[in-house]
């Protein structure tokens, strides 16, 4: 298990950082209790006018952590989207999946207009969130990294059809976690700690339509290319992970990514 001292932040600062000790004070709605769903998004006025069923996701229930990733509460899914409570500190944890075939190519999901938070735009495999659950939450480390696999393998599940017996748990590899702050309007946006998983398989495909508009392999080369390109948008925490890390891991797919595996320092962004 390897440690890397944590990356200089470049989001803009959190005053106050949200703790066990304030977090009912500043966010009275969130759950420290249980890991049941306050309330219900059906006739919520910032939800007017968006897709039903992305809607009803926003009932799902996020783990709320602390600088250090440590859960202290769950909330839905819209609270730790609003970027009024991104902005007062609130914090969730996230996963990005990135598969890759037996051809070392990266698939690719870009996402369903439908989508209330950085739709249709390109971004890796599967991005999403464990729900707060006993089986997708963990407080220890390795415990958080087996219930983000189970996450992953949930998710990629819904998303892109891929059956679960062709991305095994224990054939995901957990990288290291980062740290990040994103609008995605004025109204929603991402603050996570996003564990990163890697994982190398020739799955078969049945997209769900409302969660992805389309889907492509490509080599490093062919994603640098896509970002040249400039008329295409790539989510934020796709992008952090390119410039930072992703190409280097990926030259090492096929030896010896285990050099980079089971990080336990968190990267700040």
């Amino acid at each position: 298990m390897t440690t890397t001292t944590t990356t200089t932040s470049t989001s803009s600062p959190i005053t106050q950082p949200i703790t066990a000790d304030n977090i009912l004070r500043l966010f009275p709605d969130i759950d420290t209790t249980s890991t049941a769903a306050a309330g219900t998004t059906s006739q919520d006025r910032d939800l007017a006018g968006y897709d039903d069923e992305q809607i009803r996701l926003m009932d799902e229930v996020c783990i709320v952590l602390d600088q250090d990733d440590t859960p202290i509460g769950t909330a839905s899914k819209k609270t730790c989207h609003l970027m009024k409570n991104i902005d007062r500190g609130l914090l969730h944890r996230a996963f990005s999946v990135f598969l890759f075939d037996s051809k070392s190519r990266l698939l690719l999901q870009q996402r369903a207009s439908e989508k209330i938070t950085f739709p249709d735009m390109w971004t890796n495999t599967c991005c999403s969130h464990p729900l707060g659950i006993p089986s997708e939450t963990g407080a220890e480390l390795e415990a958080s990294i087996q219930g983000v696999r189970r996450a992953a393998q949930r998710k990629l599940l819904h998303e892109l059809g891929i059956p679960a017996a062709q991305v095994p748990l224990d054939n995901f590899k957990f990288l290291t976690r980062i740290h990040y702050k994103a609008p995605s309007d004025g109204k929603w946006g991402e603050h996570e700690i996003d564990y990163i998983l890697f994982i190398k398989a020739d799955v078969d495909l049945d997209v769900n339509p409302n969660e992805v508009r389309d889907t492509r392999y490509v080599s490093d080369d062919d994603l640098k290319a896509m970002f040249e390109e400039g008329t295409l948008d790539f989510t934020p925490w796709f992008q952090l992970i390119c410039q930072s890390m992703l190409f280097e891991w990926w030259k090492h797919l096929d030896s010896d990514l285990g050099t980079y595996e089971e990080e336990t320092a968190i990267r700040r962004m």
